[in-house]
């Protein structure tokens, strides 16, 4: 596998990634909404136990993972690997989430539940609007986590379903003969490129979402 195969695994990244951020993000958001301005009983043992998944180091759950994806029959797919990034950035997004919402005053939302607003409606006409910072934050650090990940990539997919990390890792390692350092370098910079485009365009933004919800007015 020279530079030129390393296109369609670039191509599996992407396939990867995007459904991942996007699910993970929105359940992130509604799991904020809900633990800020729905709390129920539980709710506090609710964030604390999402919080804790935070700090599972991966490869504790690498065997049940597998069996999981294996049951539900998602082993070595594209779908499985989406499954995976998703179950593990959700405990990011929610905390990016609801630190935000709670900055939001909870007298819009009882003002709205008071006009007959239900759960949905006032999270898509009261918070989400405002959610953009947080959006950018929870979407950039789920896109470099997934775009960068090579132990799930490694561990949960076949040969033509792995992303471009695992790809590059096989060039590099399988290379036989004179070494071509300039494929190497040529792959790496392919692969590295997406998050390098991110964090340029949006890397203000990244740390602006990062403060707007540190201090309630």
């Amino acid at each position: 596998m020279r530079c030129e195969g390393v296109g369609g695994y670039f191509w599996n990244s992407f396939a990867i990634v995007i459904p991942a951020v996007l699910i993970s993000t929105a359940v992130g958001a509604l799991n904020g909404y809900a633990l800020t301005k729905w709390r129920f009983k539980g709710s506090e043992l609710v964030f604390a136990l999402m919080l804790f998944g935070c700090f599972i180091p991966f490869q504790v759950v690498l065997l049940p993972m597998a069996q999981t994806l294996g049951w539900l029959g998602l082993s070595s797919s594209r779908a499985g690997l989406i499954l995976v990034h998703v179950v593990f950035g959700i405990a990011f997004t929610t905390l990016f989430f609801r630190n935000f919402y709670v900055g939001i005053p909870n007298e819009l939302v009882s003002a709205a539940k008071l006009d007959g607003a239900g759960f949905f409606r006032i999270f898509w006409r009261i918070l989400l609007p405002v959610s953009a910072p947080i959006i950018v934050v929870s979407v950039i650090w789920q896109f470099t986590q997934i775009w960068n990940d090579f132990l799930f990539g490694v561990a949960f997919s076949a040969h033509d379903t792995q992303p471009v990390t695992v790809a590059l890792n096989n060039l590099v390692n399988t290379s036989t003969g004179v070494r071509e350092y300039n494929a190497d370098m040529a792959a790496a910079m392919i692969a590295a490129l997406p998050t390098l485009v991110v964090y340029v365009l949006a890397g203000k933004y990244f740390v602006r979402g990062l403060t707007a919800g540190s201090v309630k007015g």
